[in-house]
């Protein structure tokens, strides 16, 4: 008998290892991002709110943290969790490496994918040469300066102008430069087409400050440098150390710098290795892994396992270094970096929730001896960000007593100091307090002639923008409940306007008011929760009724713009007064346009231009919007003699308006509102003060 052994070569196996952890981690990413930005995680789960694309990114944390230190204050709507980010981003870096770049950032990941299409495409790679590859790095280095320096300077966060990833994930809708969006975005998938990782090894920003920190023991030099030049009296402006910091950083780059500090890299065995140059062909950075000696200490190295996947010998792996260059010891398996990545964005994480820094710290007129207390007010839902904070701070300048703000833009509150013998808790509250009112339903006045009224008192609504969550609160029980007006007192005063029919008692507006959830149907299907605190406390035993026509009149918000002119008086000398004095004692008319969306507030944003653009035509009086009476909404322009209708009509129906920013600033800009029927012209009425 005669036995046939089958030997299968089993080597081929050797030639290519999975690596599967860096894969699912960069998938994982994308995916999450795309559910969550895509809006399908707030159908699924209406309580989560929206997501900011800004909100995990480590760069914007880090521009957030250089900010609070110069300015004492944080840029946009950025938070202690972007900062956290930022400062984990950090930690990876100078411990074991760009984990970030490797394994999380979406940028990163396309980059990859690029790679993969070049490949598939058989598409030649574009070499980059020795002396050019030098001069390319720095482009990064520039870019994080000005980027920096923009940032620290307005408080606003630059790199939105012009990030590839905000402006996708945004749909080039958001805070962008469309330009510079469009010229990134371009960079990134047309040069990572045929340059592996061109963005992240010679444009992106984030790469720079990377790179930089794995020369960690060079910056704490210069730190202390300059630390020790402050103390001799050499105040140098903080635009010379960010300079220093890219200095070095690019310089460090450039002359095969090597990280020694690292705690993770890639080990090398020279016994195994064959030099056969595969791990040299994957590595996206096109790192020449094969002449390496014991590690890889390249700064441009992610640990991104790609090389390790790539030895069919197993003669690369993923550990600390050893001793003996040519040994690993201790040797770490191949899931480690990622699982790190992980560990450290969800610890930063759970720290950024725990605290948050102010956006703004601010403080006036403090005199010595002034013994301040603090009172903390919120949530203010209009308190949101820089901006918005600035301007909280600016009302609060003109309180007596108030000396000092801080503001807390991620839980949307406000501490503020005051002087206890010039003001009190109760006075302050009163001032940040905005009185306002809000139209939940539009009653019909040959329907309804008169609405009935109750009083309410409530607590925790300090912010203007409560009382609208309140109104569509009720809207959402199917109540004829027209509208609600506030007026500060302790506790708040909130008045209902209902139809006379409904009955409702205490029992039931306690029952809404004190909900903490207000859950409201969106287009498209699907429910939006957004989480309330209010506070139910009674309900007034006064009540009456209004007519229809003063309820709507009560809820309407107007606006006026009366321009002025430049005339010349008896004496030959310019004058400049208001043109409705100018033409005082003759004819005057109103052209009328109405539309129930004028009082939309994307219209209102647009009125001052339109009145800008009429005061270049001599007869302009006034622009106007109001309830006509017909209890509609309707645009009114004021007018004289050598204006007529015709000619308004033709003014605001063109497509570009002219619009004068200052005496030697007057521009052609694209017309901001669309008229579709002209309107009806009738001789203006003035009442018995001769006020329109």
């Amino acid at each position: 008998m005669v036995i046939f052994v089958k030997i299968t070569d089993f080597s081929y196996m050797k030639k290519k290892q999975s690596n599967w952890p860096k894969h699912l981690l960069q998938w994982g990413t994308l995916a999450a991002l795309l559910f969550f930005l895509s809006g399908l995680a707030g159908k699924i789960f209406p309580k989560m709110d929206a997501v900011d694309p800004e909100r995990l990114c480590p760069f914007g944390g880090l521009q957030a943290l250089a900010t609070f230190f110069q300015r004492g204050s944080l840029p946009c709507s950025m938070s202690s969790l972007q900062i956290m980010m930022g400062i984990a981003l950090a930690a990876a870096v100078i411990l074991f490496s760009k984990l970030f770049c490797a394994y999380l950032c979406p940028v990163g990941t396309v980059e990859d994918l690029l790679i993969k299409a070049r490949k598939g495409l058989k598409i030649k790679t574009v070499k980059v040469g020795t002396a050019l590859d030098k001069i390319l790095r720095i482009v990064k280095y520039g870019l994080l300066f000005w980027i920096v320096y923009m940032t620290v300077s307005s408080s606003e966060l630059f790199c939105k102008n012009l990030d590839p990833y905000y402006a996708v994930a945004t749909g080039f809708k958001g805070e962008i430069t469309l330009w510079m969006s469009i010229v990134t975005v371009s960079i990134v998938i047309l040069l990572g087409l045929f340059i592996d990782r061109f963005w992240c090894k010679y444009v992106c920003p984030l790469g720079a400050i990377s790179n930089t920190f794995k020369f960690w023991v060079w910056l704490v030099g210069l730190a202390l440098l300059w630390w020790v030049l402050s103390l001799l009296g050499l105040n140098f402006s903080w635009v010379w150390l960010l300079g220093a910091f890219c200095l070095v950083g690019y310089i460090l780059e450039i002359v095969g710098g090597r990280p020694k500090l690292q705690a993770l890299r890639i080990l090398k065995d020279e016994e195994a290795c064959t030099h056969c140059g595969l791990c040299t062909k994957s590595c996206p950075y096109g790192i020449d892994v094969k002449s390496e000696f014991g590690s890889v200490d390249h700064v441009d190295c992610t640990l991104c396992g790609e090389c390790v996947a790539a030895c069919p010998e197993q003669a690369l792996r993923i550990g600390v270094r050893a001793a003996n260059a040519g040994k690993a010891r201790g040797s770490w398996v191949k899931f480690v970096p990622a699982l790190i990545a992980v560990l450290l964005v969800a610890a930063a994480w759970w720290a950024g929730t725990r605290f948050e820094l102010p956006t703004i710290n601010e403080t006036w007129g403090i005199e010595e001896g002034m013994k301040l207390e603090t009172v903390k007010i919120g949530p203010l839902k209009s308190v949101k960000c820089y901006g918005s904070s600035m301007a909280f701070k600016a009302r609060m300048e003109k309180v007596k007593g108030v000396h000092g703000v801080k503001t807390y833009v991620g839980s949307h509150t406000v501490e503020l100091a005051y002087d206890p013998s010039k003001t009190t808790e109760d006075k302050i509250r009163e001032e940040v307090f905005t009185p306002s009112h809000f139209r939940i339903w539009t009653p019909d006045p040959e329907k309804v002639p008169e609405l009935k009224w109750v009083t309410i008192r409530t607590e925790k609504m300090y912010d203007k923008l409560d009382l609208n969550y309140l109104g569509l609160q009720f809207r959402t029980t199917g109540k004829s409940i027209f509208g609600l007006e506030s007026e500060y007192n302790c506790p708040l005063i909130i008045r209902v306007y209902m139809s006379p029919e409904e009955d409702l008692d205490e029992a039931w507006f306690k029952e809404v008011v004190d909900r903490k959830v207000l859950a409201m149907p969106v287009h498209g299907g699907g429910v939006k929760e957004t989480p309330v605190d209010f506070e139910f406390v009674r309900m007034d035993k006064d009540t009456g009724t209004i007519p229809v026509d003063e309820y709507l009149h009560k809820m309407f918000d107007p606006f006026t713009a009366e321009v002025n002119g430049r005339y010349t008086d008896a004496e030959g000398k310019e004058i400049v007064e208001k043109r409705k004095e100018h033409y005082k004692g003759q004819p005057q008319y109103i052209y009328e346009l109405v539309n129930q969306n004028y009082e939309k507030p994307i219209i209102k944003r647009a009125l001052p231009f339109l009145s800008n653009h009429l005061s270049t035509h001599e007869g302009f009086i006034g622009l106007y919007l109001r309830l006509n009476k017909d209890l509609k909404p309707a645009l009114q322009i004021r007018f004289a003699e050598p204006l007529t209708g015709d000619e308004i009509w033709d003014l605001i129906t063109q497509d570009k308006w002219t619009i004068t920013y200052k005496k030697d600033d007057v521009r052609e800009e694209n017309a901001r509102l669309a008229f579709e029927a002209p309107g009806t012209v009738y001789p203006l009425t003035l009442d018995e003060n001769g006020e329109y």
